[in-house]
């Protein structure tokens, strides 16, 4: 059998667990501290086979970042009037 086969199998008889264990709790109730175990268990399962298909499935292909154009035309320069030179200071003072 391949691998998908086998997380298929596994995947069948892990809802058939899901589908007894409900019906012990209908049948004994949810509260106690044994039932609660087992249904975290069985959930632990269900997580645990998901992430076994997922890594079945094989690495996911690094996404290509989206390529932004940038013009090369120059910025307005009315734009920059209000800022100062980084580390020069105003332009009408001197630097220490």
């Amino acid at each position: 059998m391949s691998v998908h086969d086998e997380l298929t199998s596994a995947q069948r008889s892990l809802d058939e667990l899901l589908r007894s264990v409900k019906r012990l709790e209908q049948q004994l109730g949810s509260g106690g501290l044994e039932m609660r175990r087992v249904r975290m268990d069985a959930d632990r399962l269900r997580e645990s086979l998901a992430l076994l298909r997922e890594a079945d499935a094989g690495p996911a292909k690094p996404r290509r970042p989206e390529l932004v154009s940038i013009s090369d035309t120059p910025y307005d320069n009315t734009l920059w009037t209000d800022s100062d030179d980084e580390g020069l200071g105003a332009r009408d003072r001197r630097a220490p």
